[in-house]
């Protein structure tokens, strides 16, 4: 099979032998798989991100002096099976699969795992146990953004953002875009994005977000209709004592039961829920600073400086910090039956295709926000540019 191989930072093509499926695994046709940003890190810094992932107790994460079939956002089509499998589906029926194998008890990212062959190939490996079949004649294109999406959809189900939350979206690029569409998709009434760059803006919109920000001109905090209540925290303290003042004129009443109701069901003031999805050092830091009291920061985008926050700051606002990172089985399902069900519309983070030959190009092209957002390979493409 043809595939992209990278080694030291460099693409070429090769012809590999057809990858054999080991027990449990099933060979699969790739149709389309997506660029992601992940691999714009892994292609020129995966030394640091193997030392991270060893850190972490992952020990295989691709080394630069490596060669590996990068690619873990595809979709495809049964060829055949390993031994041990059920042979769940047809040879021909279009799949997704969650980008992880397993060799004996050891598990190797697809794509980012010399062990595990990725999808910037023509053929690829799967677990069929983390495989599903595509429903209602979804397009290979949409279907390849299963994944993506569903980080997406995890860090919005680990946000716990109720409809009547302002959530804040800080960068707009892939998985930016992704969280918006996610977070309409659950119903969340009022969405701002903030991103300098006016195509990303642009593309905000397209996913539904309902106030669009240049943090260059505006501040996204004022641009959500309905203001916070609690801005700073004077407020919080002038709410303490208003409420002990209403409370205490009611004769009788226990009114350390309502604390302790409020506590118990989550009911108490509030701010947004804010998604960071830009990933470089000093943002935390800043949305820190000027979120409102009693935010919830959900930390998306993967910064892999070495950053520093100011805790104290945090602290007095009593602001939660979530960090997230991929999915569960059952999120990446329900994410392809959201696509499939038009639920969601990956459609505006598409941008453009390209063959093997053009994936270096489309690198390139990733590297800017001005124009790009999610770049889909399709193996049989000649297609070298755009």
């Amino acid at each position: 099979m043809r595939a992209a191989v990278c080694s030291k930072g460099e693409f070429r093509i090769e012809e590999l032998p057809t990858p054999q499926p080991g027990p449990g695994q099933l060979l699969v046709d790739v149709l389309r798989c997506g660029i992601c940003g992940s691999d714009l890190h892994a292609r020129v810094h995966c030394d640091a991100l193997a030392d991270l992932a060893a850190a972490t107790g992952y020990q295989h994460f691709m080394r630069s002096d490596q060669s590996v079939v990068m690619g873990h956002e595809f979709v495809g089509e049964v060829v055949e099976y390993g031994p041990k499998t059920r042979r769940r589906w047809k040879p021909g029926t279009r799949v997704v699969a969650l980008p992880i194998v397993r060799q004996g008890r050891e598990p190797h990212l697809t794509g980012l795992s010399a062990a595990a062959p990725g999808g910037y190939a023509e053929q690829v490996l799967v677990q069929e146990a983390m495989t599903f079949e595509v429903p209602n004649g979804l397009s290979a294109d949409h279907a390849a953004l299963t994944e993506p999406m569903a980080v997406a959809w995890h860090a919005v189900r680990r946000g716990r953002v109720n409809k009547n939350r302002t959530a804040f979206v800080i960068g707009c690029g892939p998985i930016g875009l992704a969280v918006i569409s996610m977070l309409k998709a659950a119903g969340v009434r009022t969405v701002v994005a903030s991103d300098f760059s006016p195509r990303r803006r642009e593309l905000a919109a397209r996913c539904g977000a309902d106030h669009v920000v240049d943090p260059g001109v505006d501040s996204p905090w004022e641009a959500a209709p309905r203001q916070a209540r609690i801005t700073g925290a004077t407020d919080i303290l002038n709410l303490g004592f208003d409420a002990m003042e209403r409370l205490r004129r009611i004769p009788g009443v226990p009114w350390w039961y309502l604390f302790r109701a409020a506590h118990t069901f989550d009911q108490g003031p509030s701010g947004p829920a804010i998604f960071e999805c830009v990933g470089v050092p000093g943002i935390l830091d800043q949305i820190l600073t000027a979120a409102p009291p009693m935010s919830r920061v959900i930390v998306v985008g993967v910064c892999m400086q070495a950053d520093s926050i100011h805790p104290a700051v945090a602290i007095n606002k009593e602001i939660d910090l979530r960090f997230v990172f991929g999915y569960d089985p059952g999120e990446f399902r329900d994410t392809l039956h959201m696509i499939a069900d038009g639920k969601v519309d990956p459609a505006p983070l598409l941008t453009g295709t390209v063959g093997l030959e053009g994936i270096d190009a489309a690198f390139t092209a990733l590297a800017s926000p001005d124009q790009h957002a999610k770049i889909l390979v399709d193996p049989r493409s000649p297609a070298t540019g755009v």
